[in-house]
């Protein structure tokens, strides 16, 4: 971990500064520069995610995972996604011929990891770039809706934290995250919904871009509930595998899963949110097609 001389919090806010300045212009500018962005991103988390199994005795394929995420990065940068299912399938047989060559203990345990951080630490991150390219007659992209996502996750921290160290005193998840506490987490969820109605009326009375208030209000809702879920999922990984941060790569903040673990599975679910629901009008039709899928 790099010594910037700093206390903690200095440290903290230096870092994230510095860090959300980089990505907010890599997302602005989109293209090469938000594939280069993820790629960083994929790279960093994919190296701490194996390093946490392998405290765990489990040995994923790191050459694997990178292998899969260079192949869906260039499938996603294309926007080819007819290309995803085979590239997954592709790569899954390949996580089992690399345990079957390798032969390392324990193998089901290995194959399974390898497919976890395939999905986990590269297809859902990947969605990022998905959003950014949504498009249509009435918005331009989905950087809007991006903004929109960052700020909801941000508050949602900021509330839980507030709320939960002030009035928290029933947990949210004891064994996974004991200082969570479920005041906090109505606390950020309500933070989120105060700040996307102030970015609804940023964006109907300033920018003169109409959006119904209350779909504003579901993306901040998914936003803050699957950034608390995602949050919550990446605790469970290290808590049981016996350690306290993914890394120390990003000083005060721990690693790059420790920064963005709330975002790996909001980015997905409101990627499909908005498509759905604001980038087109066929969600009826898209919502039918997966109903009869489950019969």
């Amino acid at each position: 971990m790099i010594d910037l001389g700093l206390n903690k919090n200095a440290t903290r806010m230096l870092t994230g500064l510095i860090m959300g300045t980089i990505v907010m212009l890599c997302i602005m500018n989109g293209g090469l520069a938000l594939l280069a962005l993820l790629i960083v991103m994929l790279a960093a988390g994919s190296k701490e995610y194996v390093k946490i199994l392998n405290h765990k005795g489990f040995y994923p394929s790191l050459k694997v995972i990178y292998f899969t995420e260079a192949i869906l990065a260039t499938v996603v940068y294309f926007n080819r996604v007819d290309l995803v299912a085979i590239t997954l399938t592709i790569c899954a047989m390949c996580s089992f011929m690399w345990v079957l060559f390798r032969g390392r203990q324990p193998y089901i345990a290995n194959v399974a990891t390898t497919l976890l951080g395939m999905v986990y630490c590269g297809w859902f991150p990947l969605h990022l770039m998905f959003l950014r390219n949504l498009s249509n007659t009435k918005y331009d992209s989905g950087l809007g809706f991006i903004v929109l996502m960052f700020t909801s996750i941000l508050l949602t921290d900021i509330g839980g934290y507030y709320i939960g160290s002030k009035f928290g005193k029933n947990k949210l998840a004891p064994v996974i995250s004991p200082n969570k506490t479920i005041e906090g987490s109505v606390g950020g969820m309500s933070f989120a919904i105060i700040g996307s109605l102030l970015i609804w009326a940023y964006m109907n009375y300033l920018l003169h871009i109409e959006v119904q208030w209350y779909l504003m209000i579901c993306a901040a809702v998914i936003c803050t509930l699957f950034a608390q879920i995602g949050d919550l999922c990446e605790s469970l990984i290290k808590r049981d595998a016996g350690v306290k941060d993914s890394g120390t790569s990003l000083p005060g903040h721990g690693g790059f899963l420790d920064r963005t673990d709330s975002f790996i599975l909001t980015i997905p679910v409101m990627y499909y949110f908005c498509k759905c629901f604001i980038f087109h009008t066929e969600w009826i039709q898209t919502l039918s097609t997966f109903v009869k899928g489950l019969f």
